[in-house]
C-alpha cells in the first residue's frame, strides 16, 4: 500500500490522475486512443524490494478529444507453482498416464517455471458461478530445476513438462482475474512434452507453444553426447521422455523440438498437436503474422538460425514451406544492421514426416554421411544450441526433405544459411507498421568477429553480453535465394538493432549490465493500440533483478513497469489490449532465487530466508485505462 499510494501522489503532483476506465461499450460517443506513455519505476533498492515482484509503474493514456486519464498500475499473482486448485497443483507434472511424477525421495516434482501464457475467451463457454465472464489461460511450465535432496539436485531437462489450463473469472466490474479451477492439458497424444518454453495466442485463438530445444539425434546415435558438449544435456531428453513412458524405447528423438498447437473447446476440452513444418529447432515460439500463414521463430541457443515457415493454407499449420535467413551485414554499430536473404529449405506435410519418423524410424544416420573430421567431399557445418560444433556432412540421395525439417539448423548451415546467432529468444510483431521483433539475449560468440577461420563469419559484431531487441521490416514479392517467389506479404528484408543493452563494469551488489537499460532481453510481446514493445529478461549474470520494460516504438522512450525477485525470469507475456473492456499485460515470473553468480556474497545472503525458490508466479499487471 505505500508503494500505490506513493504512486498516486507523484501522479497528483504531475496532474496525471484521472478516473477509472468505465466499461461502457459506446464506441460511438467514447473517444479514442491517441498515445500511452508509460512512467517508469526506479530499480529496487531494498532487500525487501529485492526479494519481491511489484511495480511502482503507471500508464498515461492520452485521447483523440485531449482527455487524459492516469493510472498506477498493478501486479497480481493469480497462483503459485506450489498452490492447488481444485486438487490440481500448478508444478506437478505427469507420466503418460496422468500419474504424479515423484522424485527420488517420493516428493511429487514440483516445477517452479511458469513461462508462457494465453489468456483467451472461447464462445459458448460456461459461467464461472462467480458472476464474471469465463475465460481460459494455457500456462506453459518449463522445466524441473530442483529435487527435494539436501543440497538439491540440478535436475533442468530430465522430467517430462506439462501444461496447464486455468478456468478465469473475470469481474465485469473492475476486470480482475481469478482462477475457479485447474486441470492439466494432457499431452500423451503427441508423445509428451520437453521443456515448453515461450509461446504465442494465434489470430484464429489456439495457443502456439513450444520445445525449446531439440535433442541432438546425431550424438544420441553414436552415444557420443556427453563427450561432445561436456553434460548429458541431450540425454536428459531421453532420461525425461523415458520416465514419461516408463520404459526405454519409445521415445525419439525427432518427435521433440516441435511446435505444440492447443486448442481450446467451450466445455474446457483440448486438442493437442504438433506441427512439423516449422522445423526442429530450439524453438523460443513461433509468432504468427497477419496473413495468418507466415510464421518466424526464435532459436535459443549459441549459432542457431533465423528460420520463416509459410503454411500453405491460412489458419492451418500442417503443410507449408521452411525457409532460413542470410545475414548481409550492413553495420556493427549500436548492435548491427543487415540486409536479410532467404534460403529455401523444403515444403512438405506433417503427416508425411511423422510417417518417416514413426512408421519408417527414420535416423540421422539415414540423412548424413557424417564426420568430425575435415572428408574431401564433405560440407563443413558449424551450428549447435550449446556450444559451437563443426561438423562434416554429406546428404544422402533423395534426403532432402527430411533433412530440412528433421535436422533444419544442421541442413540450413549445409546450404548456407547463416548459423551464427546467439540465444535468439522471444518474437513479435507489429502489424500496423508490418514489423517483427526478435530479441538476441546477447551478441558473442557467433556474433562477433571470428578470430579464426572455423565459422562462416556473417555476422562480425562487438561483443555485447548485455543483448539488444531487432527490428525486422518486411516486404511483398520477395524471392529467394534461387530466385523463386516467396508465397508470403511478410517477408522479412532487412534487420537492425533497436533497443539495446549496456555492459558495465560490475557494481557494488553485482550488476555488469546498465539497470536502467534492458539486458539479456527473452520475451517481447507488442500493443497494436499502446504502440508498445514490452521486454521481459532472462539475466542470469547481467542484472541481479530481472524487469518487464515498455518500450514506445514511436517516442523511443523506454520504461521499466516490474521488478522480479532476484534470480528469476520475466516470463509469460502476453499484452491484450481490450478483453471484454479490460487492458491487461500478462507476466509471470520462475526460478526465484536462482542467483546471479555476480551478486554480492552479503546480498545473497540476506535475499535467501526472503525467497522461496519453488514459487514461480503465474500473473498479470493490470490498471490500465480503458483502450479503444
Amino acid at each position: 500500500m505505500p508503494m500505490k499510494l506513493l504512486t498516486v501522489a507523484v501522479l497528483a503532483a504531475l496532474g496525471l490522475v484521472g478516473c477509472n476506465s468505465s466499461n461502457d461499450s459506446n464506441d460511438s460517443v467514447l473517444p479514442r486512443v491517441k498515445s500511452v506513455e508509460f512512467i517508469g519505476m526506479p530499480a529496487p533498492s531494498t532487500d525487501q524490494e529485492r526479494a519481491s515482484a511489484y511495480t511502482t509503474a503507471a500508464v498515461k493514456v492520452t485521447y483523440d478529444d485531449g482527455s487524459t486519464q492516469a493510472s498506477p498500475l498493478r501486479h497480481q499473482s493469480l497462483y503459485y507453482s506450489t498452490d492447488s486448485i481444485t486438487g490440481e497443483t500448478g508444478g506437478h507434472v505427469y507420466d503418460v498416464k496422468g500419474n504424479v511424477l515423484k522424485d527420488v525421495n517420493g516428493n511429487p516434482f514440483i516445477a517452479e517455471t511458469p513461462d508462457s501464457n494465453s489468456l483467451l475467451q472461447v464462445s459458448g463457454a460456461a459461467a464461472t458461478g462467480k458472476g464474471g465472464n469465463p475465460l481460459y489461460l494455457v500456462t506453459h511450465f518449463e522445466y524441473v530445476w530442483r529435487d527435494s535432496s539436501v543440497p538439491p539436485k540440478d535436475l533442468y531437462g530430465k522430467a517430462p513438462m506439462v501444461m496447464k489450463l486455468s478456468t478465469v473469472d473475470q469481474s465485469k466490474s473492475n476486470g480482475d482475474l481469478s482462477v475457479v479451477k485447474l486441470r492439466n492439458i494432457s499431452m500423451a497424444g503427441v508423445r509428451g512434452l520437453w521443456i515448453p518454453c515461450a509461446g504465442s495466442l494465434s489470430p484464429w485463438n489456439t495457443h502456439l507453444g513450444s520445445e525449446e530445444y531439440e535433442p541432438d539425434a546425431r550424438c544420441l546415435e553414436t552415444d557420443t553426447c556427453a563427450n561432445v558438449y561436456g553434460k548429458d544435456s541431450h540425454l536428459a531428453a531421453l532420461i525425461a521422455m523415458n520416465t514419461y513412458f516408463g520404459d526405454t524405447t519409445t521415445a525419439k528423438p525427432y518427435n521433440y523440438g516441435l511446435l505444440p498447437e492447443v486448442t481450446v473447446k467451450a466445455d474446457g476440452s483440448t486438442t493437442v498437436a504438433k506441427h512439423r513444418i516449422a522445423g526442429r529447432i530450439s524453438r523460443e515460439l513461433v509468432q504468427v503474422m497477419p496473413d495468418r500463414r507466415t510464421g518466424y521463430q526464435g532459436d535459443d541457443g549459441t549459432y542457431t538460425v533465423l528460420t520463416m515457415f509459410v503454411a500453405d493454407k491460412a489458419d492451418d499449420l500442417s503443410s507449408g514451406t521452411l525457409y532460413a535467413a542470410k545475414w548481409n551485414q550492413i553495420s556493427d554499430q549500436n548492435g548491427g544492421a543487415a540486409n536479410l536473404t532467404w534460403i529455401k529449405l523444403g515444403s512438405a506435410t506433417d503427416a508425411e514426416l511423422d510417417k518417416m519418423v514413426n512408421t519408417d524410424n527414420i535416423k540421422f544416420s539415414d540423412l548424413f554421411e557424417s564426420s568430425d573430421k575435415e572428408v574431401a567431399g564433405f560440407v563443413k557445418v558449424v551450428a549447435g544450441h550449446e556450444k559451437v560444433k563443426t561438423e562434416w556432412l554429406r546428404l544422402k540421395p533423395g534426403m532432402e526433405k527430411p533433412a530440412a525439417f528433421l535436422e533444419t539448423r544442421r541442413y540450413a548451415a549445409y546450404l548456407g544459411a547463416t548459423t551464427e546467432f546467439e540465444k535468439m529468444e522471444g518474437v513479435t510483431v507489429n502489424a500496423a507498421d508490418r514489423k517483427v521483433y526478435i530479441a538476441m539475449t546477447r551478441m558473442s560468440s557467433g556474433m562477433e568477429k571470428a578470430k579464426d577461420a572455423t565459422v562462416p563469419d556473417h555476422i562480425q559484431l562487438p561483443k555485447s553480453l548485455s543483448g539488444a531487441v531487432y527490428e525486422l521490416t518486411t516486404a511483398q514479392s520477395v524471392k529467394d535465394s534461387a530466385g523463386n517467389a516467396i508465397n508470403s506479404d511478410y517477408v522479412a528484408v532487412s534487420m537492425k538493432a533497436l533497443v539495446v543493452g549496456e555492459d558495465i563494469a560490475k557494481d557494488a551488489v553485482g550488476n555488469t549490465a546498465n539497470v536502467d537499460k534492458i539486458a539479456n532481453p527473452d520475451n517481447l510481446k507488442y500493443s497494436e493500440i499502446m504502440r508498445t514493445l514490452f521486454i521481459g529478461e532472462d539475466s542470469s549474470t547481467a542484472h541481479i533483478n530481472n524487469f518487464l520494460w515498455a518500450y514506445n516504438v514511436d517516442t523511443g522512450k523506454l520504461a521499466r513497469i516490474l521488478s522480479i525477485p532476484a534470480g528469476a525470469e520475466s516470463t509469460g507475456l502476453q499484452a491484450i489490449d481490450n478483453l471484454n473492456g479490460f487492458a491487461y499485460i500478462m507476466s509471470n515470473h520462475q526460478h526465484p532465487g536462482d542467483f546471479s553468480p555476480n551478486i554480492d556474497p552479503a546480498l545473497k545472503a540476506r535475499l535467501t530466508p526472503l525467497i522461496d525458490p519453488l514459487k514461480g508466479s503465474v500473473g498479470y499487471i493490470s490498471g490500465i485505462p480503458q483502450l479503444r
